[in-house]
């Protein structure tokens, strides 16, 4: 796919992946869409970038109406969209199920599965009224096709977007919209602090190589212009996709032991 002057939409977009992810699509000629809930994050996104292809949207993606009036908005500023990247979403605490309250499980899944999903429908007369290409990506997790001890209502919501995703590019495979489907693992992002939750500076995770937000944004870019269908990025999301195909009950009981040791389990 071609990505020069493509109107562009990316949730998330005021930090971590979805600013490298703007950055980059306006480095390529795009015109970007950003979309966020924080309206001081966004101010200071275009503080940062200086750029007349850049507009920005303050939306929350765990509101229906809210996502219904960033449409309208758009449609007045643009004539159509070509690319939407669902890249916003939230983790929840580090709790088992029983002890999560009402309020944060529908939280984590509005904003991680019915925000896109509802992103996509309000705009997929717009997507598929064009000739030409466009895109639809989903940015799941590894925690979407891999359950994680104390990160179940998180693995449910990215598991949804995943079957989403999937069911998506095959309702549209004979059509001129592109789905994919992306599997990070560990990013050097901000998201336990736009999740709500208290970050431990002295945890043993710390010590993990993550992947950084630029590269990460990079193979995004990549998969797109290759038309890729599904993409895991960075070498633990790769390996965990591996050890669960070969014996995913042993996988669990290996990664509860590794987060147990870490004080996650």
């Amino acid at each position: 796919m071609e990505l020069r002057r493509k109107n562009v939409i990316v949730t998330g977009a005021a930090s971590g992946l979805g600013k490298e992810l703007t950055k980059q699509l306006l480095d390529k000629g795009c015109r970007v869409a950003a979309v966020d809930i924080s309206a001081d994050n966004l101010i200071k996104l275009k503080e940062e970038i200086n750029s007349s292809r850049l507009k920005t949207y303050v939306v929350d993606m765990s509101n229906q109406e809210s996502i219904k009036n960033f449409r309208s908005d758009y449609i007045k500023d643009y004539s159509d969209v070509d690319i939407i990247i669902n890249n916003a979403g939230i983790i929840q605490p580090f709790v088992k199920v029983a002890d999560l309250d009402d309020n944060t499980i529908n939280r984590v899944m509005n904003v991680n599965f019915f925000g896109p999903l509802n992103l996509i429908r309000y705009f997929m007369e717009d997507l598929t009224k064009d000739k030409f290409e466009q895109y639809v990506v989903n940015v799941s997790s590894m925690g979407g096709f891999f359950p994680f001890p104390g990160q179940t209502i998180y693995g449910a919501s990215k598991a949804a977007l995943k079957i989403f995703s999937e069911g998506l590019y095959a309702e549209l495979a004979n059509t001129n919209v592109h789905v994919m489907v992306v599997f990070p693992g560990a990013i050097n992002t901000n998201i336990m602090t736009n999740s709500g939750l208290t970050v431990d500076k002295n945890s043993s995770s710390s010590n993990y190589k993550m992947l950084e937000p630029g590269k990460a944004a990079s193979e995004i870019i990549k998969g797109m212009e290759k038309n890729k269908f599904k993409l895991f990025l960075g070498s633990d999301s790769k390996f965990l996709r591996l050890l669960y195909r070969i014996n995913s009950k042993w996988a669990i009981g290996f990664i509860n032991k590794k987060m147990k040791q870490e004080g996650r389990n």
